[in-house]
């Protein structure tokens, strides 16, 4: 993985993991539902920032050298299968 970008996507998990944290116990204090649903929502967001990053990372090494060497084919249908499933859940 490119330094730069593994820096920056352990930064937003150890993020992540703190806003996951601070969910669980607004569940556990009982807190008012929306104002969990909008620290939900913000913990999506920070994992959609991951997966641009790992994404962004895939895209400029692996699929880069998966065409390079041949593999066009493999690259193209990873990067599909990913675009299928996020399309699931949007």
């Amino acid at each position: 993985m490119k330094e730069v970008l593994k820096k920056k996507a352990i930064r937003r998990l150890k993020i992540l993991e703190g806003q996951i944290r601070g969910l669980q116990k607004m569940v556990e204090d009982e807190k008012y539902c929306i104002d969990i649903l909008h620290q939900s929502l913000a913990a999506k967001e920070a994992l959609s920032g991951v997966e641009n990053l790992i994404l962004e990372n895939h895209l400029t090494t692996h699929a880069t050298e998966q065409m390079r060497r041949g593999k066009s084919e493999r690259a193209v249908k990873e990067i599909l299968s990913i675009y299928k499933l996020s399309r699931r859940r949007g």
